[in-house]
């Protein structure tokens, strides 16, 4: 189609990826002096940071922000494509890989030769870094892609290839190839005739790329830490190297031993996990026996874990403690950043990727509703987006607080309509309507019916 793809993303894509699945890699094999290969044992602690990354961005409700006829339609649109669990996973792996992207299909619609569409079910397919391919991106924005899936259909892999380009006209063209299990084309499928509205929607992480050769993409948050998330690994090995041999030996004297014709000694299993001393008399010259417990050098690795972990937290842009041993706990994120608002920043950047990438999907959806479907939604409909602040805040406090000011000020009506809207996450027409029809009061914690 004459489009040129750039494939070094995909190897950096495809090395943060590793981590993140805590794959076994080079940096995990090794081989004793005695050229014995081993493994080292992994942390996972990619997977930790991406999780508590993700913990900012989490969404309790998307819905109009004025009363609409849309809502239900999102409501549902949200539910049948498990959106929560989805977006939740979409979001651990933007802070992963820096990527993720969505776009709106039909379903088992039905294709006619002039390009229109008959039936099917509007959906939204989501992807992942590796299976998003931009192909035109002006200004940072990707303005025409390519979005990849593979499934097994009657056990055979294929692989299917979505293109969206755009037309001179500015509208878009949606069109489907198939592939077999080797790559090879198998079938052109449905192309159709689309509108002005991207019919995808892209996430990216909210720190600049600076990368080479990655327009397109978001910056991969875990390529920089590797380094620390290898040194994090090194001392969880360097400890359960030493408890794995902390257990008590007893060194005793070959007269406690019998031995076979061949002059080896016969152990019962719990005399194997002793050691013999041939003879040869002990440090304090003691000959029967004596008893050896190794060390566990747990001062000296608690201080390299406190440096590798802050290491690990400010190569994640939430300062120096997001992960810290302190009077011998481990502190994450979630007992921290109460004292310290070390996260914010990072968390209001983030929160905008995350508001317009929902806010495209949703676009493309009611795009494709009015015109599969025939409904009559307002295309650029505000959305109000509510994020999960028990992360960073006690919501429960905040809402407290709220209530008790909207009682300290009843001269001020509006107080009142911002705890309504903040308790019961509603839009501000259907809060002053909770108001003014009574259902609420000063004393009334009644929760609204549908």
């Amino acid at each position: 189609m004459g489009y040129e793809i750039n494939p070094k993303p995909f190897s950096i894509i495809s090395e943060c990826d590793d981590w993140y699945a805590n794959r076994i890699t080079g940096f995990h094999k090794r081989k004793t002096v005695q050229g014995v290969n081993y493994e080292l044992n992994r942390m996972n602690m990619a997977k930790r940071c991406c999780s508590d990354d993700a913990n900012l961005c989490e969404i309790i409700s998307v819905a109009p922000k004025k009363k609409s006829d849309s809502k239900k339609f999102i409501d549902e649109l949200l539910e049948k494509n498990q959106f929560d669990t989805k977006y939740r996973e979409q979001l651990e792996k933007t802070s992963a890989m820096g990527t993720a992207g969505a776009y709106i299909y039909l379903k088992n619609a039905q294709y006619l030769s002039n390009g229109h569409v008959q039936g099917g079910e509007i959906k939204i397919n989501y992807v992942d870094a590796d299976c998003c391919i931009p192909l035109t991106v002006e200004n940072g924005q990707i303005i025409e892609a390519a979005f990849s899936a593979s499934n097994k259909i009657k056990g055979k892999k294929r692989t299917t290839l979505v293109i969206f380009t755009l037309s001179e006209d500015g509208r878009y063209c949606a069109e489907t190839v198939n592939f077999d299990g080797n790559g090879i084309i198998i079938g052109f499928g449905s192309s159709i005739q689309l509108g002005e509205v991207k019919p995808f929607s892209i996430m990216m992480n909210a720190e600049v790329n600076n990368i080479d050769d990655m327009e397109g993409y978001g910056l991969p948050k875990l390529y920089y830490s590797i380094p620390v998330f290898k040194a994090a690994d090194l001392c969880y090995n360097v400890l359960y190297s030493d408890l794995d041999k902390a257990e008590k030996l007893v060194l005793i004297n070959e007269m406690l031993c019998t031995f076979d014709r061949n002059g080896n000694p016969i152990l019962t299993p719990e005399q194997k996990k002793v050691f013999l001393f041939l003879g040869e008399k002990l440090p304090d010259q003691k000959t029967i026996y004596q008893e050896y417990n190794p060390e566990i050098r747990i001062e000296q690795i608690t201080k390299c874990f406190e440096l590798v972990l802050s290491l690990i937290s400010m190569s994640f842009g939430y300062g120096t403690k997001k992960y810290t041993f302190e009077n011998g706990q481990i502190k994450t994120a979630t007992e921290y950043i109460g004292e310290r608002q070390d996260a914010m920043q990072e968390l209001n950047k983030q929160r905008k990727q995350a508001t317009q990438y929902i806010s495209g999907i949703i676009q493309a959806a009611i795009w494709f509703s009015n015109t599969f479907k025939g409904t009559n939604f307002i295309l650029n409909e505000s959305l109000m987006i509510q994020f999960d602040d028990s992360y960073v805040e006690d919501r429960t406090s905040k809402l407290e607080a709220m209530r008790a000011d909207a009682l300290s000020f009843p001269e001020i009506p509006i107080i009142k309509k911002w705890y309504i809207m903040e308790k019961y996450n509603i839009n501000e027409a259907d809060a002053v309507k909770f108001i003014d029809e009574g259902i609420y009061t000063e004393d009334s914690e009644t929760e609204p019916e549908d």
